[in-house]
């Protein structure tokens, strides 16, 4: 009895995980053709295809010259400028006399 009742609740619970679905296959079956293009036909680009590319990559050349142009707002780099200024000012010499040493 016990084992009826085991091997009917066991195989009520498997029932219950089949998948059941109302349509056919999801992939596209394999064609053999490279990006599912026969050989031959001309490619016809979408209207997106261009819009992408250029402006993809003209915004990362766009981007990059303005980038490499990009004016240096460093704390360093303006302490520098402002530390040779006051040197100039008082006075003080920024280069240092080259001296032949003779051993």
């Amino acid at each position: 009895m016990f084992k009826q009742i085991v091997r009917l609740s066991s195989r009520r619970t498997n029932l219950r995980f089949i998948p059941r679905s109302g349509h056919g296959p999801e992939l596209q079956e394999p064609t053999g053709y490279l990006f599912n293009q026969k050989p031959g036909v001309k490619y016809e680009k979408e209207g997106w295809e261009n819009l992408w590319f250029y402006g993809f990559y003209g915004a990362i050349f766009f981007g990059s010259i303005g980038l490499y142009f990009k004016p240096d707002t460093k704390v360093r780099t303006w302490a520098r400028i402002e530390a040779e200024k006051r040197m100039a000012e008082r006075g003080d010499v920024l280069t240092y006399k080259h001296t032949d040493y003779v051993i």
